[in-house]
């Protein structure tokens, strides 16, 4: 996740941006060849790194901590792993998820529509943090469902 799915997905996420500001609003596009070829690497990356997520293996090296601990926000790796092992065919679908929006967003390359991709970032999004608010923090569910009411 770290070294492969979350640098990679900026290649989408960050190809369509509007950033307001005092001085105005700048908007961030992709234009070039080279503009959309970095979000078509990042959809295909993406889809092809749903295979790895559904291979069982541990979640994170060994040693490796994120901020668990004692009414930490986040789940441990050991934790993530159980609950992954626990319901391998809900983990499966979430990974599933996140393949059919990146090949979603392949098609939103081809043909070149900025426009479908900045709500193919928001819909991206969604598939994340829905598998985020099963696997890796659990505890802010409540929190984000009443923040989206």
């Amino acid at each position: 996740m770290e070294s492969v799915i979350d640098p990679i997905s900026d290649n989408i996420f960050d190809a369509v941006t509007v950033d307001v500001s005092e001085t105005g609003v700048v908007e961030t596009k992709p234009v070039t060849d080279e503009d959309w070829a970095k979000v078509r690497q990042g959809a295909v990356t993406l889809a092809e790194a749903t295979n790895l997520l559904k291979m069982p293996r541990a979640v994170a090296p060994p040693g490796d901590k994120n901020n668990s601990g004692p009414n930490a926000p986040e789940l441990s790796p050991e934790q993530i792993g159980a609950k992954i092992d626990e319901n391998r065919a809900s983990w499966n679908t979430h990974a599933d998820n996140l393949r059919d929006e990146a090949l979603k967003v392949l098609a939103i390359v081809k043909a070149r529509n900025a426009d479908a991709l900045f709500d193919a970032g928001a819909r991206l999004d969604r598939v994340c943090e829905n598998c985020h608010l099963d696997y890796w923090y659990p505890g802010d569910r409540k929190a984000v469902l009443e923040d989206e009411a």
